[in-house]
């Protein structure tokens, strides 16, 4: 298809890429001559010098670019919310033009190194998408219809679906958990607003993707068919734009205000859910969960890394037990959603080993998940609390497990599925609570 700019969204990125070009020039110049040295200040500076006033008309060219990036920005969630390539990318280069503001106000301040190289990545990762973006929407012959006007609440009820909020609660418990249990004392307000927010924002943007990659999957299973992608009440484009949106903004509030280690363990979160487990495990092999769940098992580490800035072996520990804990409690679920996940074609093991080897199976990750949870006292990471607590929790489960393997039936695998979720929040609740006692 040849370039044209018969429709006025074609032609308003273009002016943003104008706006952004004259943006880095200035930039570029007020770098070379220092003349932020005599303007200091943001958004707003007054200039000591003549020179600053060069700084202070790239704060001003800055406010161009967002006012013509907050119009392409609307217009394409008005009117390209069908669109597969323009809303996502128009999402992004958003997201990017916010995150190069925002990296380079704290450039402004003593920061570290790290932020340097991200706000570099950030102006390439930016220009790219928005020559992309010019590019692509040059290929449209009109602007798309304006979409009618939806039900607001509605909407925004399906966006918080779409991001699985309780299972973002849950993860957020271990994260919070593994914040308190590296400070070994009640973190800040601060570090734990920014770390809380930080890891809502990328468990929820993993699970909107998931559900962006699922959305055919989904419609097949009656546990999840009236989900918004799989219903149709929200597009794909949307779904895959929200979710985009909120895994890069994570990563911007975890370098910004936690810590690198932390930021990049967050990030290796939502690759490892994401790629490794929904787009490659979750159809091709019957050991999906067990695999897959290292994804869910990070959080408690980047609560860790937020405290202490380094993964010590009680992080590795706390590691190991969501991982152990994973298999029983999905395959618990599996038992009673098999024929869900039958017609979908998912591999769970009750579908390809049958229920009673499943079940099986159930005991003995358990088992092995009470003994995980026994390192933390054994190598004196945990006090008296947290043995107490894992054992009466584990004696709970464990029994959960028995009558699964013992007795069978939908009706028990569901107890045992209700029983594990409660069980990791209470036995990392136990360890909150030991670590400050």
């Amino acid at each position: 298809m040849k370039y044209s700019l018969r429709s006025s969204f074609a032609r308003l990125t273009l002016f943003l890429l104008l706006a952004l070009s004259l943006l880095t020039i200035v930039g570029r110049m007020v770098k070379v001559s220092n003349a932020a040295f005599f303007c200091n200040g943001w958004p707003l500076c007054f200039p000591s010098e003549p020179l600053g006033y060069l700084t202070l008309a790239h704060f001003a060219f800055v406010g161009v670019a967002f006012v013509f990036m907050a119009l392409v920005w609307r217009k394409a969630w008005r009117e390209q919310k069908h669109h597969p390539v323009i809303l996502p990318l128009t999402t992004v280069t958003g997201v990017l033009f916010v995150g190069q503001a925002f990296v380079g106000a704290i450039l402004t301040t003593d920061s570290p190194r790290h932020l340097g190289v991200l706000h570099t990545l950030t102006a390439l990762s930016l220009w790219i998408s928005l020559v992309v973006l010019v590019l692509v929407s040059g290929t449209l012959e009109k602007d798309g219809e304006l979409a009618p006007r939806a039900d607001f609440r509605q909407r925004a009820k399906d966006f918080f679906i779409l991001s699985k909020p309780l299972i973002v609660a849950l993860l957020l418990v271990t994260t919070y958990s593994g914040l308190v249990a590296g400070s070994k004392a009640w973190p800040s307000a601060s570090l734990t607003f920014w770390t809380l927010l930080g890891g809502t924002l990328a468990a929820a943007g993993s699970s909107a993707l998931n559900q962006y990659i699922d959305r055919e999957l989904d419609k097949k299973m009656q546990r999840t068919a009236k989900r918004p992608l799989a219903d149709g009440r929200l597009t794909s484009a949307e779904g895959l734009s929200y979710g985009l949106a909120l895994c890069l903004i994570s990563y911007y509030v975890m370098a910004g205000y936690v810590n690198l280690l932390a930021a990049l363990l967050s990030l290796a979160g939502i690759f490892y859910y994401v790629f490794f487990y929904s787009v490659w495990l979750k159809k091709a092999t019957v050991q999906n969960i067990v695999i897959g769940g290292g994804a869910g098992a990070i959080p408690p580490m980047v609560g860790w890394a937020a405290a202490t800035g380094e993964l010590g072996l009680a992080a590795w520990i706390l590691f190991a037990i969501v991982f152990m804990w994973t298999p029983p409690h999905f395959w618990a679920l599996a038992i009673v959603r098999m024929k869900d996940y039958e017609n979908a074609g998912v591999p769970m093991l009750p579908v390809i080993e049958g229920e009673e080897k499943t079940r099986k199976q159930i005991l003995i990750y358990t088992i092995e998940l009470i003994i995980v949870t026994m390192l933390l006292p054994i190598f004196d990471l945990a006090g008296s609390v947290y043995l107490v607590s894992a054992l009466i929790l584990g004696g709970f489960l464990l029994y959960a497990a028995w009558r699964v393997f013992k007795v069978g039936g939908n009706k028990v695998a569901w107890t045992m599925y209700r029983w594990s979720s409660m069980y990791l929040a209470f036995i990392f609740l136990a360890l909150m609570i030991d670590a400050v006692v």
